[in-house]
């Protein structure tokens, strides 16, 4: 029964980090001044009540990871560092002088790229300019991505010192073959270093990354990561599918064969075996992809019915607005979106020109809205409902005529004015957020945009 359902719902489809997701975001109706004025809109209703969200791209690495869909540049050089923490700490100065009160900055969290490839003073350096001009909420999350390698005592301190409580590290899998594959080689030994570092600076979340679907990975050598994670035991875990995107990525994704990689029935069978294993363990599901220990702070969250899902991902806790700062950043306003220069050359150039660096975006409209809520309400607690008149939507007949199928697959159960995605439908929801995409519906890709859904 899990062959056949893998290979009828084995079809692209997006992440649903936002909706509208970045391929359908209408370009007409978008631009920096729409941008500008949704985010002042979103940031004086909520900067007082909920405060401000901040994700921080770093794109350096030394090293290309041939697994990884992020917007990096590879370089040895460190003294790239210095131009590009002062372009980051400009572009926030420009936000600050469109609002009217110091922002309360309730999260901040670091990717890339490798954040870590920055030295402890940089970081330092960086995080203090941010807060220098802010306050600091009173429950507030700061959260970095840190690279098992090269993430030293020294990294974990000056982070620590500025309010950071939160890391979490790259593990992918593993088995040397696999490691060889992704170009990603770190042994057991450099991760369990980092995650004993961490608990002894005293972080009181630390999370790791683990990849199902990566080349020449087996069932064996699922079960084998997930049993060195228990010796391990990381307050929260993101398992999820490697997907596999080269036509968007290029040739980053391009170091192996497109045969290496795992039959979409054998990922869903290491999809199952890791959740049954971490669930042996004691971690609960969280969301899609994400599980955590009880004693986690995503785990509480989604027991009260907080927790959100943004473009960092699962959080425990939700603000209105945040701003992406960097290279390739993603904003959102609740009410819009805005993408920065993808570019490192021409994001500098904007700056230079006392310009926000957004290159692209989208202003929501009423049926975004309602239908985001509906994507939302699915990816975080696994139902919603249009009980209240203000989330009924023109199209949801049809969205419920899509879904029949499903629901004789025991994958969903329709109810008069809401849907609850069962136990054996949750590894599928993205395909049942598909059929509230109206935007996907409407006009089908021509060529394929998304990775696949198993």
């Amino acid at each position: 029964m899990l062959k056949q359902l893998t290979n009828k719902y084995n079809v692209a489809g997006p992440r649903y980090t936002s909706y509208p997701t970045v391929p359908y975001w209408n370009q007409d109706t978008f631009s920096l001044k729409n941008w500008k004025s949704s985010l002042v809109q979103s940031f004086q209703a909520s900067n007082s009540t909920e405060g401000l969200s901040l994700y921080i791209h770093l794109p350096f690495c030394e090293s290309l990871c041939t697994f990884c869909g992020c917007n990096k540049r590879i370089t040895k050089q460190h003294s790239v560092e210095p131009d590009y923490i002062n372009a980051v700490l400009k572009e926030w100065r420009l936000y600050l002088e469109l609002f009217d009160e110091k922002p309360v900055i309730k999260e901040i969290h670091l990717g890339g790229g490798t954040p870590t490839f920055f030295s402890p003073e940089h970081l330092t350096y960086l995080i203090k300019g941010i807060l220098k001009h802010a306050e600091v909420a009173e429950h507030y999350e700061f959260s970095f991505e840190g690279h098992p390698n090269n993430t030293t005592r020294e990294h974990l301190q000056a982070l620590y010192n500025v309010g950071f409580r939160r890391v979490s590290y790259g593990v992918q899998d593993y088995n040397e073959t696999v490691q060889k594959a992704i170009h990603r080689i770190q042994p057991f030994e450099h991760v369990k270093r980092a995650t004993e570092l961490a608990r002894e600076v005293g972080y009181t979340s630390v999370g790791h990354d683990i990849i199902f679907g990566l080349p020449f990975q087996t069932l064996d050598h699922v079960k084998e990561t997930i049993l060195k994670t228990q010796a391990l035991l990381p307050d929260r875990l993101a398992f999820y599918s490697y997907a596999h995107v080269p036509w968007i990525k290029g040739n980053g994704q391009r170091g192996f064969n497109d045969e290496d990689l795992p039959s979409a029935e054998l990922k869903r069978e290491q999809y199952q075996l890791g959740k049954q294993l971490l669930t042996n363990i004691g971690y609960h599901e969280i969301g899609m992809d994400h599980f955590a220990l009880p004693t986690d702070t995503l785990y509480a969250s989604m027991i009260n019915g907080k927790l959100h899902r943004n473009f960092m991902g699962y959080t425990s806790s939700k603000t209105q607005a945040m701003i992406g700062l960097g290279v390739s950043s993603i904003s959102d306003s609740w009410y819009g979106f805005a993408q920065n220069e993808k570019s490192l050359e021409a994001y500098y150039q904007l700056l230079k020109e006392n310009s926000i660096p957004v290159y692209r975006g989208h202003i929501l409209n009423t049926e975004d809205l309602i239908i985001r809520k509906h994507i939302l309400n699915l990816m975080c607690q696994f139902e919603t409902s249009w009980a209240d008149d203000t989330l009924y939507f023109e199209e949801l007949p049809q969205a419920l005529s899509r879904l029949a199928e499903m629901e004789r697959d025991g994958l969903i159960e329709i109810k008069k004015s809401s849907i609850v995605v069962t136990s054996k439908g949750k590894p599928f929801v993205r395909n049942v957020c598909m059929a509230f995409d109206v935007l996907l519906q409407r006009k089908q890709p021509d060529t394929q945009l998304f990775s696949m859904t198993v």
